[in-house]
């Protein structure tokens, strides 16, 4: 588990020819952004990738050049000579799609990250692992055009908010206005990342908002499997939802309860500043940042719900 130098990236993809990309399930726009900007940077130095998801692309993001490359599985019988793991925090978010393959290089900026690959490059004061890609893509022997740019943005925006987390720094615009010579289109990537919204994204996140509740400084909701159905929406994550709760002025701490198949229930949380609940995931066997973090946890709603809201509002007794 060894620490990677920009160097000694750039020496393993000059080295390899066939070149395996992956991201976390429930792919977001950083996951998103960053398999493809760097899959793309990587097919214009002349190597073959095979990209993949394990949930696919969401049909929010189908507009991103490339999305339509992007394939649910790995054929068992294909070899690589370099397989990476993008914006993920551990080996079993990747929805077991390598299998039984090494992991040779983890790109990642998640303070949870446990270090699972043969290389590992992370860096937990990156805002996004798109920016971290950005910062040292020409490092690594790289070149940026503007379709790499735009997506490598698209992370940007999409994992700040719009540039509005309490990590962003000066350093974070830079990167920003270093993709934007490149061609990347800062208002059209907003608009299209983070203000257009179906028509059913916003029938679903009615059933939630129906339903949110509060207790102290603590609010959350539900979205399950029917609310899915009814809503017409095809995707099995949250539509952004966490977006709208974490701008409840009323709350130090969001979560939403979002039903899965097979038994799980996928929790995510949103704090404010100083309340670090990327330790809550981490109990539950999740990962994330101090701000935004999410665990899939077994059982049903009304089971999960019991665990978490007990453990976090003990988490936020001991913050009073």
């Amino acid at each position: 588990m060894t620490t990677l130098s920009n160097s000694k990236i750039r020496d393993l993809f000059a080295q390899a020819d066939t070149i395996l990309l992956s991201a976390h399930i429930r792919p977001d726009g950083d996951a998103i952004g960053s398999l493809l900007g760097l899959g793309l940077a990587l097919r214009n130095a002349g190597k073959k990738v095979l990209m993949v998801l394990s949930d696919g692309i969401p049909a929010q993001y189908h507009y991103l050049y490339g999305s339509n490359e992007v394939k649910k599985s790995v054929p068992d019988n294909l070899q690589f000579d370099l397989s990476i793991i993008l914006d993920t925090s551990d080996l079993e978010r990747t929805g077991g799609i390598f299998g039984n393959r090494e992991i040779t290089i983890n790109i990642d900026h998640h303070t949870t990250n446990t270090l699972y690959a043969k290389y590992n490059f992370i860096d937990p004061q990156a805002v996004a692992t798109c920016s971290l890609i950005a910062e040292n893509i020409e490092n690594w022997g790289l070149k940026i055009d503007d379709k790499v740019a735009s997506l490598l943005l698209t992370g940007i925006l999409t994992d700040t908010i719009g540039f509005r987390t309490s990590n962003m720094g000066a350093k974070d615009l830079r990167i920003a206005a270093y993709l934007m010579e490149f061609g990347a289109n800062l208002p059209e990537l907003y608009k299209q990342a983070l203000v257009n919204k179906s028509t059913d994204q916003l029938i679903y996140w009615g059933f939630a908002l129906k339903k949110l509740e509060k207790k102290d400084r603590l609010c959350w909701t539900s979205l399950t499997l029917d609310d899915r159905k009814d809503a017409g929406y095809n995707g099995n994550d949250d539509a952004d939802l966490n977006t709208i709760l974490s701008s409840n002025t009323d709350c130090d701490v969001s979560i939403l309860f979002v039903e899965q198949k097979n038994n799980h229930v996928k929790v995510s949380w949103r704090s404010n500043p100083g309340f670090n609940v990327a330790n809550l995931a981490q109990f539950f066997g999740g990962g994330g940042h101090p701000a935004a973090s999410g665990a899939d946890i077994e059982g049903t709603m009304v089971e999960v719900q019991a665990k978490v809201f007990d453990k976090t509002l003990n988490f936020l007794k001991e913050k009073n």
